[in-house]
């Protein structure tokens, strides 16, 4: 590969390792939670999806 084809692959990485770690905290702060409302239910199930997605998305990079 070329170097800036090696650059653009850590930036992508740089940026999915982001979001990842952005998706697990605002989990960490759903799940502190007593009791979830149905919105808040149907929002962890799709952060978790989400951060499913995103791991992925980082393990091809890899």
């Amino acid at each position: 590969m070329t170097t800036t084809t090696e650059g653009s692959k850590q930036t992508v990485l740089e940026q999915l390792t982001a979001e990842h770690r952005r998706l697990d905290e605002q989990l960490k702060m759903l799940e502190r939670r007593r009791a979830l409302t149905p919105a808040e239910q149907v929002e962890m199930v799709r952060l978790k999806k989400q951060k499913l997605l995103t791991k992925d998305r980082i393990a091809r990079l890899s």
